[in-house]
């Protein structure tokens, strides 16, 4: 069985190869029946990496000892859903997993692409195709999952202790799934600059492609800063490692992106800005990849330091980064920009997001990348931490969030700023009176963290009022606003329940780094601690031998009025023999929108436990507010005129307002 899946990639690797050629050669030539292979040999393709990936799947859950990968990575005794979802959390399995969802998207563009114009089509899937060879290639050398060892060890070596947890299951997929679903993006960014066509018809076709990959990327971001935040017990939600920002950057232009294919696809402007934030974004998707398994940083992120895969991704980086942006200097001085606008307008209110985001990106960017370059220079060691983003990527934020309520009242071409504002008066107001109310009732020393309050009522009021005005709200009958609200399409109701999660995220933001408090002391068994208003009382530790794993398990009592017990907080620290590491379990108890978060230490010579205590208070604002946003992503792929796609091409010459770009 495992030599089927060694095969299959190997055949899957040879259809890449026919799939970045063939098609590319026909759309070049004008030869149909050439063009016409690039759908097949797409979903073959993808069929073989299915087939490679599902049976590695099966060896892990066989234990199948045999293979290297499964020995490094997995265990006996360790639980069937973390040997399932052990498959990918090793650096083998995850690229397997990434052209696994490659090939996906590939294949969902043959299905789903069939009204597009057949030169696009296979010039789009003759790029997947170039970037499937060089994933699959760098498996097949670097990386391959099926390599034998014989003889078959006993018994393997287990998974990284901090892996065996179900947000593996859910935070790579995602991220693979925002990641990859860019490259639809870059592929048909890059088949528009070979065409010499770019039009309203490419921007439609981009938009759901990004729309998936952004909201996808939003659930693996969230995903995986909650997981850390409960899996590491060290209570923060973000610490801008640098992996952290590998998958930020990338999402933040996605963002970019987004907005900026509206513009090209209502007002046929922004399309060299458009073409260039394609190429961008999924370029910083490849250097999140890079970073991740290159071995050029430490992070609880990394999967691989062998400085051989660094090289051949660093490879891929520039072939890929750097031919596409030759190419688009190449061509864009042969494009025009589009439609005029006036400054005061939605286009004008989504090129100043466009700015912002941009800017933000770089300087995450920069800080990112800035200790890598000193060091690679002149051999120093710097760290570029907290302060640095706080300094430079907040001020950047702010302008973007006051202005993110104006974009949807204004009008397409000219706008009238100060109607947009008139009809904002409702949420100016509910955010003024936000602001009094945190000063007044919650800490009247706390200016920036009210004026943060404020900011994420200005947000989430704005975005509802878009809604409240498109229905008629106060105007006309409330039957009719019903019926109106209805027939709003989903797209609007998309856009406003991602700017609500936006005001949602950032209002947990605020909430848990200006009003969240900290205890850290020793306790004894019958001892109570007080936080915030809420009393803890340590019962004592308990012994609990797991699956492969032994738990010293910490119950401490929630106590109510009256000193009865309301509740109970369980954290404790779990020993791996196998792997020789142990792990902290965080006992969190949710009440409410905020968490009392619980973390135990070691213990003193005296037979006291070190115990950490915080109250976070509206913290899961964070991740609820990312879930409305991926929501909104999701709800606006329903919307029926992206599913309209564009119309197919089949007269001969070229419909009015497409372009042609000479060499």
């Amino acid at each position: 069985m495992v030599e089927v899946g060694h095969f299959a990639l190997v055949l899957a690797f040879a259809l890449a190869l026919v799939q970045s050629i063939v098609p590319l050669v026909g759309a070049r030539v004008g030869d149909e029946r050439m063009m016409a292979v690039a759908g097949p040999v797409t979903m073959a393709g993808f069929a073989l990496v299915a087939l490679a990936f599902v049976v590695l799947m099966i060896s892990y859950a066989r234990s199948d000892f045999s293979l290297v990968n499964v020995w490094e990575n997995s265990h006996s005794l360790k639980p069937m859903l973390y040997k399932i979802t052990g498959t990918w959390g090793n650096h083998e399995g995850s690229m397997l997993l990434w052209a696994l969802i490659l090939t996906l998207f590939g294949s969902l563009v043959a299905v789903f692409g069939a009204n597009l114009p057949a030169s696009l089509r296979a010039t789009v899937l003759a790029v997947q195709g170039w970037i499937g060879t060089a994933f699959l290639l760098f498996i097949l050398v670097t990386s391959n999952p099926f390599v034998r060892l014989s003889p078959a060890p006993i018994e393997g070596r287990d998974l990284n202790p901090i892996l065996q947890d179900i947000g593996l299951a859910i935070h790579p997929p995602l991220l693979y799934l925002g990641y990859v679903g860019f490259s639809v993006c870059f592929s048909f960014a890059v088949a528009a600059l070979i065409d010499g066509r770019i039009d309203a018809s490419w921007a439609r076709w981009v938009r759901p492609w990004t729309l998936a990959a952004w909201a996808f990327l939003t659930g693996g971001v969230a995903m995986g800063s909650y997981w850390a935040y409960y899996e590491l017990g060290w209570g923060g939600f973000w610490f801008w490692d640098p992996v952290e920002n590998a998958s930020f950057m990338p999402w933040l232009a996605g963002t970019a992106l987004l907005h900026s294919a509206i513009v090209m696809e209502k007002r046929s402007a922004l399309k060299i800005w458009t073409l260039l934030l394609a190429i961008l974004t999924f370029s910083l998707s490849l250097l999140g990849t890079f970073l991740v398994r290159s071995g050029v940083l430490t992070s609880v992120h990394a999967f691989a330091t062998d400085p051989s895969r660094g090289i051949f991704i660093l490879c891929i980086l520039v072939v890929f980064i750097g031919g596409s942006l030759a190419l688009f200097a190449l061509r864009s001085s042969t494009l025009t920009a589009g439609g005029i606008f006036h400054p005061i307008s939605r286009e004008g209110a989504l090129v100043l997001n466009n700015l912002f985001l941009t800017t933000a990106t770089a300087t995450v960017f920069v800080g990112t990348l800035y200790p890598l370059a000193v060091e690679a220079l002149w051999g120093e060691k710097i760290s570029v931490g907290e302060p640095f983003f706080n300094l430079t990527f907040g001020p950047v934020m702010v302008p973007l969030l006051l202005a993110v309520p104006f974009g949807p009242l204004l009008a397409w071409k000219r706008g009238d700023a100060f109607a947009a504002a008139q009809r904002l008066m409702t949420a100016f107001a509910g955010a003024f009176l936000a602001v009094l109310v945190t000063l007044l009732f919650v800490d009247r020393t706390a200016v920036l963290a009210s004026l943060g309050v404020g900011l994420s009522a200005w947000l989430v009021l704005g975005a509802l009022t878009d809604l409240a005005l498109k229905a008629g709200f106060g105007s006309v009958p409330f039957s009719t606003m019903l019926r109106r609200l209805v027939g709003l399409p989903r797209s609007m109701f998309g856009t406003a329940l991602a700017h609500l999660g936006l005001g949602l995220t950032t209002l947990g933001i605020v909430g848990v780094m200006a009003f969240e408090t900290e205890n850290i002391l020793a306790m004894k068994p019958g001892q109570t601690a007080e936080i915030s208003g809420h009393v803890l009382r340590f019962d004592g530790i308990q012994p609990v031998q797991g699956p492969n794993y032994t738990e010293s398990r910490a119950r401490f009592a929630l106590l109510g009025a009256g000193g009865q017990v309301a509740g109970e907080i369980v954290s404790s620290k779990r020993f791996y023999p196998v792997r020789q590491m142990p792990t902290t379990e965080a006992g969190i108890r949710t009440m409410g929108l905020s968490q009392l978060y619980v973390s135990i230490g070691d213990e003193t010579s005296d037979g006291s436990l070190v115990v950490r205590i915080w109250w976070k208070p509206l913290v899961t604002l964070i991740w609820g507010g990312a879930l409305a946003m991926m929501l909104g992503g999701v709800v606006s792929l329903f919307d029926r005129r992206l599913r309209v796609g564009a119309p197919s091409r089949r007269q001969r010459g070229l419909p009015r307002g497409t372009e042609t770009v000479t060499s």
